[in-house]
């Protein structure tokens, strides 16, 4: 097992030092690596976990390109000879876990889609019976399935907590058609997640989102439906009321909860055993979703990094002029998104006030 790369130190710009992830200006783009670092409640902590960086960068890599057809996204190259020839010395810092991307002007907000009652949602939902503003029905239990998913933004820290807020919060941050657009593209995106890693026995319990703004559009940026930014539950294991075996952080989660730790600055260090226990979540997520083992690691056989979809080049304006129909959803790609609490179906869904409810078609 290699060792974790938890900083880098690159002849550039260093524009910020995220949790996990360090940016570099390239002047018209952007540089982004994503080191081993690892953060729990909000505090990255004293150990990194190896090839987690790996991880995450080329399975973002793997759902951008799946999901290109429905909206583009800010990759630029992630292939090291595509990288400006500045960057070649730092090859071995740099390969796989690294992107060109395109500048954007980034939403201040996370966007969250909940599929099931899990992690701070839960807890809010005890205490208030909500998430986000979103009244919920009595009674539900951990790990229970919506009959739809649910849109429930959050704050972006890059230190300190991340807050949930309600859509109207949102909005007020944003303005009302930034946030209408990013929450009808988190569903729709999510939806079509979901229903491929059905296929690899998976659930994602909810995952979060971000985008950027590039010529008046919202283009999609950052991660894309990693273990740092979603709950992956064995699809076989769900049962409301219990939390099913996982592939993502939560392995962390369960180890610090048993620690007496303030969930402040500095963390606690990390066993052997945790951080081995993490790597092979991480690694077996990313064999199950994407159908083959991480290149390089432990052996495994060299091979070129993902391509990224030539569709990351498009103009992000597609939004702007997305096709409405008549009850006022927005269609994007094949699948289509209802902004407001107007739902369809059979289903009676008059309890489940405020969230947009998605309906993907193939």
């Amino acid at each position: 097992m290699r060792e974790a790369l938890t900083s880098t130190a690159i002849d550039l710009p260093l524009l910020r030092r995220g949790k996990v992830r360090d940016v570099y200006d390239l002047g018209t783009e952007l540089l982004i690596v994503t080191t081993d670092r690892l953060s729990a409640f909000d505090v990255v902590l004293p150990q990194g976990i190896p090839d987690k960086g790996r991880v995450l960068n080329q399975l973002s890599l793997f759902w951008f390109k799946l999901l290109e057809s429905s909206i583009p996204n800010h990759i630029i190259a992630a292939d090291i000879k595509d990288f400006p020839a500045s960057l070649r010395p730092h090859a071995a810092i740099l390969e796989g876990r690294a992107m060109v991307v395109r500048k954007t002007d980034p939403l201040p907000v996370e966007c969250v889609v909940r599929g099931y009652l899990a992690g701070s949602g839960f807890k809010d939902y005890k205490k208030t019976g909500s998430i986000c503003g979103l009244t919920l029905p009595a009674g539900l239990a951990e790990s229970q399935k919506f009959p739809f998913p649910l849109f429930t933004p959050a704050t972006k820290a890059e230190t300190g907590h991340d807050e949930n807020i309600s859509f109207d919060q949102m909005a007020k941050t944003i303005g009302f058609e930034h946030a209408e657009t990013a929450r009808g593209a988190s569903l729709a995106i999510y939806e079509k997640a979901r229903r491929h890693a059905e296929t690899a026995g998976l659930t994602i319990a909810d995952t979060k989102f971000e985008f950027g703004i590039v010529k008046g559009g919202l283009i999609w940026i950052d991660e894309a439906l990693t273990p740092d930014s979603s709950r992956f539950w064995e699809a076989s294991a769900v049962v409301p009321g219990k939390t099913p075996p996982s592939f993502d952080k939560q392995f962390v989660r369960d180890y610090l909860e048993t620690l007496s730790w303030n969930k402040t600055y500095p963390g606690p260090d990390l066993p052997a055993e945790v951080i081995a226990g993490t790597r092979s979540r991480y690694l077996e997520a990313f064999r199950r979703l994407t159908g083959k083992d991480l290149p390089g690691v432990d052996g495994a056989p060299s091979a070129a990094l993902l391509t990224p979809p030539p569709s990351s080049r498009a103009d992000p304006s597609f939004l702007r002029g997305a096709k409405r129909s008549s009850a006022g959803s927005v269609a994007i790609g094949k699948g289509e998104f209802a902004p407001g609490p107007r739902f369809r179906g059979g289903d009676d869904r008059s309890n489940w006030l405020g969230c947009g409810a998605v309906r993907a078609s193939d």
